[in-house]
């Protein structure tokens, strides 16, 4: 029974390790890509904050630093309380 608990025990590891290498490569990708979207930006942090929340719930970023929008439809169509585009 303990060597069961252990076996089972060491699955759980290694599987928690693998999902978080895996997220942490997903905030590398939004990283580099907002670093280059980002870098004519006149507020850079505000422009990579924002960014990165819609990479992160969008997984792509457009290319470029301006325009470009219709290679990714949900980066494109997220939207703030005001009605405006959220994504830079």
């Amino acid at each position: 029974m303990k060597v069961a608990f252990a076996a089972v025990l060491l699955i759980c590891l290694v599987l928690s390790s693998s999902l978080f290498e895996v997220s942490m490569a997903g905030s590398a990708f939004c990283s580099s890509k907002c670093s280059k979207r980002c870098s004519r930006a006149g507020m850079k942090d505000r422009c990579m904050k924002f960014c990165g929340i819609c990479c992160s719930k969008c997984n792509c970023v457009p290319s470029g630093t301006y325009g470009n929008k219709h290679e990714c439809p949900c980066y494109r169509d997220m939207k703030n309380s005001k009605g405006k585009a959220k994504c830079p």
